[in-house]
Formats: C-alpha cells, sequence, structure tokens
C-alpha cells in the first residue's frame, strides 16, 4: 500500500490548527525492546542462569515460546532496537503498536510529525494479497494508538545499523529511545524527513 495514501487519513486525525510536517509508512526495528509498561508486564521467571539448550530451542523452533531466550535471540540476530525502563516513553509507544491481534491481521504503522506531537497510528486489517478495496478500508480506519508531544522529543536521526542504512532512532527526554525501520527495498526519505521534522 503506498504510504501517501495515508496523508488525507492523517489530516483528519489531528486537532483543529495542528499541521502535519512528515508522516512515514515504517515499522518498529527488529531486536532487544523496551521493557513492558507495568500495566503489561508479565510476572518474570525468577532471575538464574540461561540455559543453552532452551536457547537453542528458540532458534530452532518459533513456536516454543520462553521470554529470557526471545530476548537473548532477538539482542544477538537484530541488536538492541529500543531502550526504556517499564513505563517510560519508548515503552509505552513500542508496546501501543503490538497491540493483542487474536486474528491475525497484518495492519501498517504509520509515523507522523505535527508542529505539537508525534503520532503513532495503526491501520485497520488487512490481507497479505489484499484488492484495492481492502486497502482503502484499512487506510479508512487507521486511528491513533500513542501520541508523544514534541517537548519530549530529545532527538531523531536516520542511519545505518548493521546492514540497513535506514533505521529512524527516536531519543526521548526521560532517556529511552526506539528504532523504526523500512523494508530494505523501501526508500528511506519518509524516514529522513520524519528526523528532519523532529529535530527541527
Amino acid at each position: 500500500m503506498d504510504e501517501t495514501s495515508y496523508r488525507d487519513r492523517i489530516d483528519r486525525l489531528v486537532e483543529p490548527g495542528e499541521r502535519v510536517l512528515a508522516h512515514a509508512k515504517a515499522g518498529p526495528a527488529h531486536g532487544a525492546q523496551p521493557a513492558a509498561p507495568p500495566d503489561l508486564a508479565t510476572p518474570e521467571a525468577p532471575a538464574g542462569r540461561v540455559h543453552v539448550g532452551a536457547v537453542l530451542v528458540n532458534l530452532i523452533s518459533p513456536l516454543v515460546a520462553w521470554d529470557r531466550g526471545d530476548r537473548l535471540v532477538d539482542r544477538v540476530v537484530w541488536g538492541v532496537a529500543g531502550r526504556g525502563a517499564a513505563g517510560s516513553t519508548a515503552s509505552r509507544l513500542r508496546h501501543a503498536l503490538n497491540p493483542p491481534n487474536p486474528e491475525l491481521a497484518v495492519r501498517d504503522v504509520v509515523l507522523a510529525v505535527t508542529d505539537r506531537r508525534l503520532l503513532a497510528c495503526l491501520s485497520g486489517p488487512t490481507r497479505v494479497l489484499s484488492s484495492r478495496e481492502d486497502d482503502e478500508r484499512a487506510v479508512a480506519r487507521t486511528a491513533v494508538v500513542r501520541s508523544v508531544p514534541r517537548a519530549e522529543v530529545a532527538s531523531a536521526r536516520v542511519g545505518w545499523h548493521r546492514l540497513n542504512p535506514k533505521r529512524l532512532r527516536v531519543d526521548f527526554t526521560d532517556g529511552s529511545w526506539l528504532a523504526f525501520t523500512v523494508p530494505i527495498a523501501e526508500s528511506g526519505r519518509p524516514l529522513r524527513g520524519i528526523a528532519a521534522a523532529l529535530s527541527a
């Protein structure tokens, strides 16, 4: 789906008098993420040794879930994609973009910068092989799932991370940060637009 199709919808989601400066379709980067907010956190297993066998099972079979092993695999394979204490700005933003999805629907993440806020939006559900009507319905159901006042954004930049030259990192004033990427074949210009608008 073309990300320019989201511009009209974003204009309808902002407050009266709020001006949209940039928008981009992007996804949270893969890798180790900030801690879950306290209201969403699951009880952690008691601290102990990391069992190599459990980590190997995580790598071999993605259907086997072991939280600490998943985090270790993410860190080794993808690196760090965000940091922040439970309840930090990055923590709440990242987990707002990952709502429960029992129907396994595909949703686009759209970032928008206005003169007042950073908006994180989710599209309506779509299918992998969707028609034009499906895409239009998904755009029409796009909603803001989290907004961050511009005053809480410390900096934003696009740069290299491992083999990806198009990774947007947004740092927040509470010391947390979160990274976003686009597929390697897509242009990084929209992400650079987001970084420039947040840094202005």
